[in-house]
């Protein structure tokens, strides 16, 4: 159903990469989301209050706030899809992220809302009069929401959403708290606790959590998260191919917004060899990859000097070092200046968040495994930070 309704509505559906395509799933996914929990939220409100069961009130209005939320993640997509303009350069896509806080606020708020009317149920508990037609409803219900889950899930995870991924995660959590309401429904038949409030009051917590999890979830990339690991390993391994790099350092990712990504490296070549067609590499580096992969790269060249005997020596030992310090990911720019009686030897190191060591700690030990290569080497020492 779900690649039906992709392959009718969503055109050019594979090339998932192009920002218009990416839209138009997103609208998919509002819309769809809109129609089905409209439906749902009626559908329970009127049951409920036909029954008389507040547990069940509270879950169709559940689903009226995820109807809210469709809608919000409608109008999110489209301010997001808007071009870079004279105030903002990079684009608007991060407005897909506000959405899904946005979404989780109002989720949290409604959620306090039914808490507070389910413990005055269960302090007031009134008799819910159980019917076939009641659990009909609900059963419908779960079967809407299970479908609903996946498809959110599944376009979620074709556009790399976080928002919409989100959003099917909320679906799943209303199968779990509906079939929790559809239960109290059946054992309420044989207690006269008031299973109707508690249960009420179950799903109005259920919704507290779900809605401060989403917050962490979709608050999490305006913070700045690391860039995704298939991404970084595609680029190194496209830049390695290229004959004459020697290497890389310094990459760092930005994301401004799903489509909206710049990322930076340095890429090392022979400094003995032609600077010029080293030039032209990068440029074409830069061009390609960028195309490829639909980001933003910048590329700067780093010539290295492999023809020096004491700067082969250092790479190999330093390498060596900081293989036994935890936290220590590589050293790059390593460059020798002769002088008369010392040789300053410089380089950047860099260190992962999980490292232990201070920056100057990191500088003594360093400083103390260059002196036992050679006792008239001193270090200038530039500590850097792992993004990635």
């Amino acid at each position: 159903m779900t690649k039906f309704l992709i392959r009718i509505f969503v055109k050019d559906y594979k090339n998932v990469k192009d920002p218009s395509t990416r839209g138009r799933y997103g609208r998919l996914a509002a819309i769809v989301g809109i129609a089905t929990n409209v439906l749902l939220s009626g559908l329970k409100i009127a049951v409920g209050l036909l029954f008389g069961s507040i547990a069940i009130l509270a879950d169709g209005i559940n689903n009226l706030t995820d109807a809210s939320s469709s809608v919000i993640l409608l109008i999110g997509i489209w301010f997001a899809a808007k071009p870079p303009d004279e105030e903002h350069p990079y684009g608007h896509a991060r407005i897909e992220y506000l959405t899904g806080v946005l979404i989780s606020f109002i989720i949290i708020f409604l959620g306090i809302q039914l808490l507070m009317t389910s413990v005055a149920k269960i302090h007031q508990p009134e008799p819910v009069r159980f019917s076939w037609l009641l659990v009909l409803a609900l059963a419908f219900s779960i079967i809407i929401k299970v479908w609903q889950a996946f498809f959110y899930i599944e376009i979620g995870k074709t556009i790399k959403s976080s928002a919409i991924k989100a959003t099917g995660l909320d679906s799943r959590n209303d199968v779990i708290s509906t079939s929790a309401v559809l239960l109290s429904v059946f054992l309420g038949r044989l207690t006269d606790l008031p299973l109707d409030g508690i249960m009420g009051a179950a799903v109005a917590l259920f919704i507290i959590y779900s809605g401060i999890k989403l917050i962490k979830e979709t608050a999490a990339p305006l913070l700045g998260n690391p860039p995704d690991k298939e991404l970084v390993d595609e680029i190194r391994k496209r830049v390695l191919t290229y004959e004459g790099v020697l290497g890389i350092h310094d990459l760092i990712v930005h994301n401004y917004g799903p489509g909206r990504t710049f990322a930076t490296l340095h890429i090392e070549v022979d400094a003995h060899g032609d600077l010029i067609a080293s030039h032209d590499m990068v440029d074409s580096i830069e061009r390609e990859i960028a195309e490829d992969l639909q980001l933003q790269l910048v590329a700067h060249m780093d010539p290295l000097d492999t023809r020096d005997p004491l700067t082969a020596e250092l790479n190999v030992r330093l390498g060596e070092a900081i293989s036994a310090i935890p936290g220590i990911a590589e050293i790059h720019d390593l460059r020798v200046v002769a002088g008369y009686s010392q040789h300053k030897v410089i380089f950047d190191v860099v260190a992962d968040p999980v490292c232990d060591y201070s920056d100057a700690e990191l500088k003594n030990i360093l400083q103390q495994k260059v002196g036992e290569i050679s006792p008239y080497c001193y270090c200038v020492i530039t500590i850097d930070r792992n993004y990635l």
